[in-house]
């Protein structure tokens, strides 16, 4: 979380104010100190007074999203004076040689004092300059490449490693393990908890003890297995961080040499070096020499990757902007594995420590799991509605029962238990085991599926996703490319295709030289290894790679250089190896890789360049590209195939140390296009019918990939992501220009088949116009990620428009991908990423529900991670996120109509001041609500996706009115009963005269004849509950909770039939016949135990056919009122109601315009009449300009579409 996104209040501690506070918490036992733990901004307003932040001794900080949450932070001093040298109190004198570090303006001179707070396991220090308060443990971003290597090239002094030791803290990731009782206090002082333990006193001290037992036995089990389970995390993370605290590392120290250290002792900017394989401490920039790292801890793949040093450039650019988007490929994260260095010839290979401890990328990856960003998910914010609309409603209960017993008369020793306990009837203990339970379920059978979830609470949002998210390739497609051919040029033009599958070898040239060299593969322990792409490519060439040894390395070449030799297989060649010099990796953002090369027995060295193919003629000579390369690329893309395209060019060098200092700038400049290489990239077997069954269930499914455009329409085509017949649309927008601005050109797609029984699908771009009609949902846009940039910038309020039918996103890089997920969310969409996890960690994150396919059984890429590398894991994970909220709704309305139901029945007793019996409730409460809570949500997902969601809100119409109708139905049943029970002939008031009535009951003839010989005795007796309100009201009550908890467990069309859930449906039958057995028997020690009154035969007959017709009732209007969707759609047509969402206000206003979509046409950002148009999320206001801010108010939609 950074501080910089937060609200930050000062505060100033009073002693009087502590005082009072304490006092208080005296005279309330604790109470206040309890709500205090519970809201620490309270504690703050309480104990302290406002003030300046700099004079603050507490801060208040308030995240600014929908959750406003509060933390209270302590500010500490500390007193550069306790080290071990003199520090020079001179204000103008720096502390630290960084001219840009935030140490030397956080400095309070002559007292030599830091203010600091630790927010999430981060520092952060008062900068005096600036008013605020500033992250430390990392290098500042306003470093140019030139201060990185001359201001820490060389080390830091021993006394700056040490004012930065102080300042920044230890380069650890400690994860403390939990102390058992600080869990169990933690669990145990949670609000409902505690108003657990006051129920269960309560009922404790009224004799309710059996069912107080089981809810204490069962609240135990619950809280032991939490604890657990929270300390199992808590040893397993700092087991995995812990070893990575104490790795010997050697750093160069200024004028010192170099020096062995435990890298707990790092600091930002202190030199690295980097002898072989290492598990690295901390992030760091690498400035000198190559290595090869694994990152698998970051991105769930294990496919080695290159690092090259920051380049010596004096600009004074900061160095993340001279790296454009790709500063990562010099950063060395934290976590990741060195398996190989290659030192430049200069010495040692160095990098420098850019952060450290939790300012990393493993550091920020443990916070996420320390710290995980709160789910906002209606479900739970309406559950806590509904439990403080039934806390409400056992206050009313609490002071009828105050009202009731006052009226009597009784003492006040008696009524206020009686009350209280009024007020704990509302509130069903059992709740928070029963919601977890069928999240434990759902994950269960995930697990099953080999899909693994680590953060179970995300399976609930996961039965709304209704947008799915997919990268293509080695998701849609197979993860393996196959090669189809090459196409080299020559002169201009293209030349005849090698078809690798013919059998010959690929003839030597320089596209072969190309293929062999251009990679990013490493010899690891005799094996080759890097990205499949590459090695697919390389035995394409049927060469080798080898070591640098004596027989080719030449004077000057490092050691570490790979050679390339031409293996049995293949072709002739007039070079005897190849060895890869520089190498400048490829990157998803930048789109293309280089290497420099020598050419065994030749005098110059060589550039060559692989990427995409738009990328690479960019950097081109004009006139070595073939006239016909967009046809020529069109040709193989719009058939599917993955195409790279290839240059090269001679660099006049002899001297080997020069081409150490080479840029990629200079390299990549003035090339020969040298071909293409065309790749199969074959569906999936699975994805197909994936698909299809996602859009039977109406659920949108949109492809993000880093692949070509025509690539992409193609494979979404074939897979039918794109249905037959329906129209595409490419949306190209470009930059502003000069004196033109930015500008978006709306082309139709073209259909045509590439001949009968042919399954291709050939993709041109025609000039005709959409036919009459089909204006509505039949057409998809399409577009790249640099179309998506731009029109994030000067076209976003065109963005949500183009995104509701948005289908392909091509050339997306992973910062793009996660945007974009952002944007969907910002429609109102539920959306789900199903990627591999290597450039999608961003944008998995991002989602709702984000699927690693992985092989790894917890990805720390996504929450969920499926071990089928294939996307069958999304219907599977809709299926049972769905059925888990299914279940989740069921068992909230079955517990808040089980407490309404005996909130009603206790409060008709209360009338005449009576209870139900202890087993009486015991029978209600265990036998059916605690086994019924616990199976209710076993029943399994349904196996066929529904073309609509579940309800994604409690407080909607159907479940609220399900609700209000079920307690009305026990309303009436209750009190008629109630109330008719009194008019019968037999009947006379037994809690008037219980003790007289248990002595003569079993000569019990006629309840007159009893009446007259108790004549005398009638007393009122609170509590009592012999009577024939009680026995009547009894098996309504039971019979009522078995029947809403059978007609709330909806089977189809989100989960299997209810009597699929065998253990379930078993209870609900063992339930009904033991209370129709113990209701009809005639056996006194049942009836005795029940506390029940003997009453005639016909009387209950007549009380189980009522409360059967209650139950055909609400399973009607439950079944086929409230659960009708064909009802509910026909009502909101009728009264014009229509979603909220975003993404379907679009759609309906869409739908009314027929200028919609756009065709054939370019349209412009704006002009000086109509104002510029800005994404303000985008730009800040010190980069927009003045004329623009001025003209910002003007800047409407309307004024755009009255432009077009």
């Amino acid at each position: 979380m950074n501080i910089q996104k937060q609200e930050v209040f000062g505060y100033h501690s009073q002693t009087l104010r502590r005082i009072l506070c304490f006092v208080a918490s005296v005279l309330t036992c604790g109470v206040l100190s309890l709500v205090f733990y519970w809201k620490p901004h309270w504690r703050v307003w309480a104990n302290c007074a406002p003030c300046p932040l700099q004079e603050a001794d507490t801060v208040l900080l308030r995240t600014r999203d929908e959750f406003q949450r509060y933390m209270r932070k302590k500010v500490v001093s500390l007193y550069l004076s306790t080290l071990k040298f003199p520090i020079s109190r001179n204000p103008g004198e720096p502390l630290v040689a960084d001219r840009h570090s935030v140490i030397n303006k956080a400095v309070l001179k002559p007292e030599l004092k830091i203010r600091c707070i630790q927010v999430q396991k981060i520092r952060y220090v008062w900068d005096n300059m600036e008013k605020q308060f500033k992250k430390v443990g990392s290098l500042e971003d306003n470093n140019c490449c030139y201060d990185i290597h001359n201001t820490f090239g060389m080390g830091l002094t021993n006394e700056e490693q040490e004012v930065r030791r102080l300042v920044c803290g230890p380069n650890a990731i400690e994860v403390e393990i939990q102390p058992i009782w600080k869990l169990l206090v933690k669990q145990v002082l949670n609000p409902f908890y505690v108003f657990q333990v006051f129920t269960l006193t309560l009922w404790l001290s009224q004799g309710y003890i059996e069912y107080s037992v089981a809810i204490i036995i069962l609240t135990v089990i619950s809280i032991i297995i939490s604890v657990y389970d929270l300390r199992q995390q808590s040893v397993k993370l700092h087991n995995l961080v812990e070893d990575h605290n104490k790795v010997q590392v050697t750093v160069s120290v200024k004028d010192r040499g170099l020096q062995e250290l435990e890298s707990r002792l790092l600091v930002p900017g202190d030199i690295l070096i980097l002898p072989g394989k290492l598990s690295l401490p901390c992030d760091a920039i690498l400035i000198d020499g190559n290595c090869v790292v694994n990152e698998g801890m970051l991105t769930g793949e294990s496919i080695p990757v290159t690092k090259t040093p920051l380049p010596h450039s004096e600009n004074t650019m900061p160095w993340k902007s001279h790296s454009l988007e790709d500063y990562r490929r010099h950063v060395l994260f934290c976590g990741t594995e060195v398996i190989q260095v290659k030192p430049s010839g200069q010495g040692p290979v160095k990098a420098v420590v850019l952060q450290t401890g939790y300012n990393t990328a493993k550091g920020d990856l443990v916070r996420s799991i320390l710290y995980p960003r709160p789910l906002n998910f209606k479900l739970y914010s309406d559950a806590f509605k509904f439990i403080v609309f039934l806390a409400c409603l056992g206050v009313v209960g609490f002071f009828y029962a105050l009202g009731v017993y006052m009226y009597h008369g009784i003492p006040s020793g008696e009524t206020l238990p009686m009350a209280l306990l009024l007020l704990t009837v509302t509130v069903p203990p059992v709740l928070p085991a029963a919601l977890t339970t069928g999240i434990v379920y759902a994950q269960k059978r995930l697990k099953k599926k080999k899909i693994f979830c680590i953060s179970p609470q995300r399976i609930n949002m996961c039965g709304q996703i209704n947008l799915v998210c997919f990268d293509k390739t080695g998701t849609l497609t197979e993860d393996g490319l196959d090669l189809w051919g090459a196409v080299p040029t020559a002169e201009n033009c293209f030349q005849e295709v090698h078809i690798f599958t013919s059998g010959k070898a690929l003839p030597w040239g320089p596209l072969c030289a190309a293929m062999a060299s251009c990679h990013s593969l490493i010899l690891l322990d005799g094996t080759i290894q890097g990205d499949p792409l590459d090695l697919k490519m390389f035995e394409g060439t049927a060469w080798k790679v080898e070591d640098c040894n004596v027989d080719y390395c030449t004077t000057g070449m490092s050691e570490s250089s790979v050679i390339i030799k031409p293996g049995p297989q293949a072709s002739q060649s007039p070079v005897q190896a190849i060895a890869v010099l520089v190498q400048f990796p490829f990157s998803s953002s930048l789109q293309r890789m280089s290497v420099v090369a020598q050419l065994m027995g030749e005098d110059c060295v060589h550039a060559y360049m692989k990427g995409a193919p738009e990328m690479v003629t960019r950097f081109c000579r004009a006139e070595t590209v073939p006239k016909n390369f967009s046809q020529e690329l069109k040709n193989y893309t719009i058939q599917g195939f993955r195409v790279i395209a290839f240059a090269h060019k001679d660099l006049k060098m002899k001297i080997l140390s020069e081409v150490e200092s080479l840029t990629r700038e200079e390299v990549e400049s003035e090339l020969t296009f040298l071909g293409l290489l065309i790749m199969e990239n074959r569906l999936k077997k699975e994805t197909k019918p994936v698909l299809k069954e996602l859009s039977e269930a109406r659920i949108r499914t949109v492809m993000i990939t880093g692949d070509n455009l025509q690539t992409a329409i193609t494979v979404a085509k074939n897979s039918e992501m794109i249905p037959r017949g329906s129209q595409v649309i490419l949306v190209e927008a470009n930059e502003p220009e000069d004196f033109a601005p930015a500008s978006v050109t709306w082309q139709l797609v073209e259909n045509q088949e590439n001949g009968p029984g042919k399954n291709e699908t050939y993709t041109n771009i025609g000039n005709r116009s959409l036919p009459d009609g089909e204006g509505g949902n039949c057409y998809h846009f399409a577009m790249s990620g640099k179309s998506y940039q731009v029109l994030f910038q000067h076209f976003y309020s065109l963005l949500p428009k183009i995104l509701v039918n948005g289908t392909i996103f091509a050339r997306m890089s992973p910062g793009q991908k996660s945007s974009l997920v952002e944007e969907f969310q910002k429609l109102n969409y539920y959306v789900g990423m199903c990627g591999d996890g290597a450039n999608d960690c961003g944008a998995l994150k991002m989602a709702h529900a984000g699927i690693s396919l992985s092989e790894q059984e917890a990805s720390v890429a996504s929450p969920f991670t499926s071990k089928t590398a294939n996307i069958e894991c999304v219907p599977h994970l809709i299926k049972e996120g769905r059925a888990a909220l299914v279940s989740s709704f069921g068992v909230f309305k079955y517990l808040t109509m089980y407490g309404i139901i005996q909130f009603v029945g206790t409060s008709l007793l209360y009338w005449q001041l009576q209870l139900f019996g202890n087993y009486q409730y015991l029978m209600q409460d265990v036998a059916i609500t605690l086994m019924v809570c616990l199976t209710m949500s076993s029943t399994h997902a349904y196996p066929k996706l529904a073309p609509y969601r579940p309800a994604g809100q409690l407080l909607s119409p159907p479940l609220l009115l399900s609700v209000f109708l079920n307690t009305c139905f026990t309303l009436i049943m209750q009190i008629c009963a109630f109330l008719f029970v009194k008019q019968q002939p037999w009947y006379f008031e037994v809690y008037k005269y219980s003790e007289c009535f248990l002595a003569n009951q079993s000569n019990f003839a006629t309840n007159v004849s009893l009446e007259r010989s108790c004549t005398g005795n009638a007393t009122l007796q609170p509590g009592s509950i012999l009577s024939f309100e009680s026995t009547t009201l009894w098996p309504i009550t039971t019979l009522n909770c078995i029947t809403v908890a059978f007609i709330f467990s909806k089977g189809k069309p989100f989960r299997k039939p209810i009597y699929t859930n065998y253990i379930f449906s078993f209870l609900l039958l063992s339930a009904t016949a033991l209370t129709i057995f113990i209701f009809f028997s005639d056996i006194y020690d049942i009836r005795h135990g029940m506390e029940f009154v003997p009453i005639i035969t016909s009387w209950k007959v007549s009380i189980f056919v009522t409360a059967l017709v209650q139950f055909c009732v609400a399973f009607f209007v439950e079944d086929a009122i409230l659960q009708n969707r064909e009802l509910w759609l026909l009502i909101k047509k009728e009264f014009g109601f229509h979603s909220r969402s975003q993404y379907r206000n679009w759609q309906r206003k869409l739908a009314e315009d027929s200028g919609w979509p756009p065709r054939n046409r370019t349209d412009y950002s704006g002009d000086n009449k109509n104002g510029f148009y800005i994404n303000l999320g985008y730009e800040s206001p010190e980069q927009i300009p003045r004329e623009k801010r001025e003209l910002r108010s003007q800047t409407t939609e309307q004024h755009f579409l009255t432009r077009l």
